[in-house]
């Protein structure tokens, strides 16, 4: 079994592993059993979950069944749209932690921001569940919150109101999108910026420039994009059903990119996006 991999701190003293495990579309409970029993052995130990991913009680029946203890997890996981507001989100915390069989959470999110476009109370709305999440920090029911595809003028509305602003805003980041606006507010801020989908959708692993440079290295495209995500003191999240996939994509913290490696890579045209916009989204659920 592998030692756990570099941490990131966070401003309160929370440790995060820099590279976890994304869960999202795993819903399989045989298939949950082997990927987290093979993660644990890989090295991981951040999971990240959420209650959209319908895979909460799956990814808690795996971690029994891998024997796994729970101070050796960071275990995160997101409110849904649906539970917007003071109460709801505290309401769909305990839940959370009640069908993942645990006390508390390392890290909880916000899903996504209530956007202007949808809801003329967007700021009012997104400060009650910010009030909510800092209700349950206080409470103990996590270690640290924070927020999903936030940009700047959801963050800064929300600090307008905010007595602790987020620990972690979870993003689209990865090479062909940059983020460089949220990053640098991120930065300047004091928040870590946790990329989701650090590989894109796929496309972006069949890019010249990635491939010339993973050559180089006797690397994969893939370890190149998680690498340049760990370079930018990014946490990553990869999703992988693929015990093999799994060894990659943590196998990247015995090599470095230079900085003009760095540099093209920063430079590359949008490629391989979900490109899901928080401003623009229909809300589902």
């Amino acid at each position: 079994m592998k030692e756990p991999m570099n941490a990131v701190m966070l401003r309160n003293g929370v440790e995060i592993p820099q590279v976890g495990l994304g869960t999202w579309q795993i819903t399989d409970r045989e298939l949950m059993k082997s990927i987290i029993g093979n993660a644990y052995e890989c090295g991981y130990r951040l999971l990240d979950t959420a209650a959209a991913y319908s895979n909460e009680i799956a990814l808690a029946k795996a971690i029994s069944s891998a024997a796994i203890p729970r101070n050796e997890l960071f275990l995160s996981d997101k409110a849904w749209n649906t539970s917007r507001g003071f109460s709801p989100v505290q309401e769909a915390c305990r839940k959370s932690l009640k069908k993942l069989k645990t006390d508390y959470f390392d890290l909880y999110l916000i899903h996504w921001p209530a956007s202007k476009k949808l809801h003329p109370d967007w700021e009012e709305l997104n400060a009650e569940t910010w009030r909510g999440m800092e209700q349950l920090y206080r409470d103990g029911l996590v270690r640290a919150i924070g927020v999903c595809n936030f940009k700047v003028h959801h963050l800064e509305t929300l600090k307008k109101t905010a007595q602790v602003m987020p620990f972690v805003n979870q993003v689209e980041c990865h090479p062909g999108m940059n983020q460089q606006e949220i990053v640098d507010y991120c930065n300047d801020n004091d928040i870590k910026v946790e990329a989701s989908s650090p590989l894109g959708n796929g496309q972006i692993l069949s890019h010249p420039q990635l491939k010339e440079i993973a050559d180089s290295k006797h690397k994969t495209a893939a370890q190149v994009c998680g690498r340049w995500g760990i370079q930018k003191g990014f946490i990553i999240i990869p999703k992988t059903s693929n015990v093999s996939r799994l060894r990659e994509n943590i196998d990247i913290f015995d090599f470095a990119l230079t900085e003009e490696e760095m540099s093209v890579i920063d430079g590359m045209p949008y490629c391989g996006g979900i490109g899901i916009d928080s401003d623009e989204v229909i809300e589902f659920g």
